[in-house]
């Protein structure tokens, strides 16, 4: 029993700092933006449910900590629930009721009342700050510990590869790939991972010279101790990865947030490309992870930056720097995933602050309301197909039949 706790605590822990981390810069930046405009707000939450923690300041709003670690909100006076949904009176109805209640002046406190361009930039805020979040991580890691890159110099070609088919040799250094200028052997992964069946634009130097090459790398399924078991591209490239192969590169502030920005932006190319792909039917959606794999690669990412330290406080800095790192990635895309245009997400207040623009009223109560639902409906349903993904992954289903059968 003992020995469960330990090992759920060796997950629960990391995913909760970490997710707690990206969710509250996130639900900051709503925060902040709601304050430089002089919003009402009641309520700054941190998880979902009961509370486990709750304060109030000087300013009348309620700080709270929920049981559920899976998200959190920012609740503005006269919402009627977390997601900002607008009131279901009619919004003239309800400027009378607050002039009567507070005062003519109480009313431009209310969020549905303030300018439009003031509720759009509230509402961009988050995923803005996750974006800054993944920016500032990247930053700050690289100028305090460089990056050790591999150059993407190749020792060999298996036979029979993609790689082989294509012309690549032994010897040849990659210096492009798909269009983008390639530093390391990491960023040609990168590429080569999500373009399985994808022909893709290789130029490598080879005696002095530069030659392009074509390759369609082919789809692999491998299991590493991090991510599990994963279909990915594969060309059948072998880098040169001795001691002496890699290179530390060191970052003065300035550099180090160009490479926040850069490693920020190539993270967000790679996730909507290969989300591209799979809304196109290109790749099996079975690749989707919810919050257990979340959990799994934090508690994974964790142990891995731990082994090998010499004592607990290398340990503690070792994982901390790489859930760190996890954070930024996490940061990417769940900025990302918050500004796909789904009512209850903060994309969707946007679509519809978009229809507000152009037709110079807010979308009737009712066709909100009837989106929200759909767009939870959408989003519950996303969920429990990414947690299946995980059971399947964690092979939780084959463990039961084995106690079952």
């Amino acid at each position: 029993m003992l020995d469960f706790i330990l090992t759920a605590l060796t997950f629960i822990v990391p995913f909760v700092l970490v997710l707690g981390l990206v969710v509250t810069i996130h639900e900051l930046g709503h925060f902040l933006a709601a304050k430089m405009f002089g919003v009402a707000i009641d309520r700054f939450s941190i998880g979902f449910g009961k509370a486990i923690a709750a304060w109030t300041d000087r300013s009348g709003v309620e700080w709270r900590v929920g049981w559920i670690p899976l998200g959190g909100y920012v609740r503005f006076t006269g919402d009627e629930n977390a997601s900002s949904v607008p009131d279901s009176e009619d919004l003239d109805a309800m400027r009378e009721t607050i002039a009567r209640r507070e005062g003519r002046d109480a009313v431009a406190r209310y969020f549905h009342f303030k300018p439009l361009w003031q509720r759009a930039i509230v509402v961009a805020a988050g995923p803005i700050a996750n974006f800054v979040l993944a920016v500032a991580l990247f930053a700050s890691l690289l100028l305090a510990f460089g990056q050790y890159v591999l150059p993407a110099k190749i020792a060999s070609v298996q036979p029979g590869s993609p790689a082989e088919a294509a012309g690549f040799r032994a010897g040849d250094l990659i210096v492009e790939a798909d269009g983008r200028r390639i530093k390391g052997f990491d960023e040609v992964a990168e590429i080569v991972q999500v373009r399985a069946n994808v022909p893709t634009a290789f130029v490598v130097e080879r005696a002095g010279r530069q030659v392009e090459i074509s390759a369609t790398p082919q789809w692999v399924e491998r299991t590493d101790s991090l991510a599990g078991t994963r279909r990915q591209g594969m060309l059948g490239l072998t880098p040169a990865q001795t001691r002496d192969d890699f290179e530390h590169v060191r970052y003065n502030p300035l550099e180090a947030l160009a490479g926040g920005v850069q490693r920020t932006w190539r993270t967000l190319e790679t996730t909507v490309y290969y989300l591209g792909r799979m809304v196109t039917g290109q790749v099996s959606p079975d690749q989707l992870s919810g919050p257990l794999g979340i959990a799994r690669i934090s508690g994974k990412v964790a142990q891995a930056g731990a082994e090998g330290a010499p004592d607990v406080g290398g340990m503690i800095l070792g994982s901390g720097v790489n859930l760190l790192q996890l954070a930024a990635f996490v940061s990417v895309s769940i900025g990302f995933m918050n500004l796909l245009p789904i009512p209850v997400l903060d994309g969707g207040h946007l679509l519809f602050y978009a229809y507000e623009a152009v037709a110079r009223r807010p979308l009737a109560a009712r066709v909100q309301a009837a989106g929200y639902r759909v767009g939870l409906a959408l989003l519950l349903g996303l969920m429990l197909f990414a947690t299946w993904n995980d059971l399947q992954q964690l092979r939780v289903f084959k463990i039961l039949g084995g106690v079952f059968s």
